[in-house]
């Protein structure tokens, strides 16, 4: 399979002359009956494709308002499965395409064998799972091979020429760039070394690259963005609609337009 909707997405947004913006968002949170509601919005916001986050019990990525909005969506009874069979029920109205954030628990209890069709049937083309690391990816890639499920690898500020290699020879969908050294959550500033990273990425990669973690005004998306093909926005977002403060969101989307690369 081609694995190209996710990568498609971002290309044609960059080829519009903006940067690819990716909120996202914890599903569940306000219970489950939000999900559509959000997704909807994010889509006519201009969101290029969506991070659905799925709330996990012992999660090694998330910062503090992540972790929280996991917990508040847990207390809900939100399960990966849970949230496939939703978003199923209004796939049809969803033009982004979706990726899902979850931990390879979850995916191994939901089934391997299972979690493909089921990708399909709900609208969703990504997985990201941050606790599965390339060496160990295998098992998940036999399961999607013949999907059009991209598993997207991350790629950290300390990961070595010869890993940054490999990652990107196996990347599919997108390179995630984590642009701090530790978890989510938002931050006033990011390392001097980023812009090189972010070069070296670019360089490396048959796949668009996007920058994600600790972004969370217009001015970094604007500024991170120019450095990338595009922005992951996640701590800002979750917050956001947790608040209901959705005019925060249009205006953190909206620095992404028309941003010119400095590349």
């Amino acid at each position: 399979m081609t694995k190209q909707q996710v990568k498609r997405a971002i290309i044609a947004c960059n080829e519009r002359g903006d940067k690819a913006f990716v909120p996202y968002i914890m599903a569940g949170d306000g219970g489950l009956e939000t999900l559509k509601k959000n997704i909807l919005f994010l889509q006519e916001a201009g969101a290029t494709a969506i991070e659905v986050g799925i709330p996990f019990s012992d999660p090694v990525a998330d910062g503090e308002v992540i972790q929280q909005a996991g917990e508040r969506a847990l207390a809900k009874g939100i399960t990966l499965r849970k949230v496939m069979n939703e978003l199923a029920t209004f796939k049809d109205e969803v033009t982004v395409p979706l990726v899902i954030m979850t931990y390879l628990n979850p995916v191994l209890s939901y089934g391997l064998q299972v979690i493909a069709a089921d990708c399909e049937k709900s609208g969703v083309y990504g997985l990201i799972i941050p606790d599965l690391p390339l060496e160990e990816s295998g098992i998940l890639k036999d399961a999607l091979k013949d999907s059009d499920v991209a598993l997207i690898q991350l790629v950290s500020l300390t990961s070595p020429a010869e890993r940054i290699e490999a990652i990107a020879k196996a990347a599919e969908g997108f390179i995630y760039a984590v642009t701090v050294n530790g978890i989510t959550g938002v931050r006033s500033s990011f390392t001097e070394g980023l812009e090189g990273h972010l070069q070296r990425l670019k360089a490396a990669s048959s796949v668009p690259v996007l920058a994600g973690f600790g972004i969370s005004t217009p001015e970094q998306v604007q500024n991170l963005g120019a450095l990338a093909d595009g922005v992951i926005v996640g701590s800002a977002i979750v917050t956001a609609l947790h608040e209901n403060d959705l005019s925060t969101i249009s205006t953190l989307i909206g620095a992404s337009k028309n941003t010119v690369s400095k590349i």
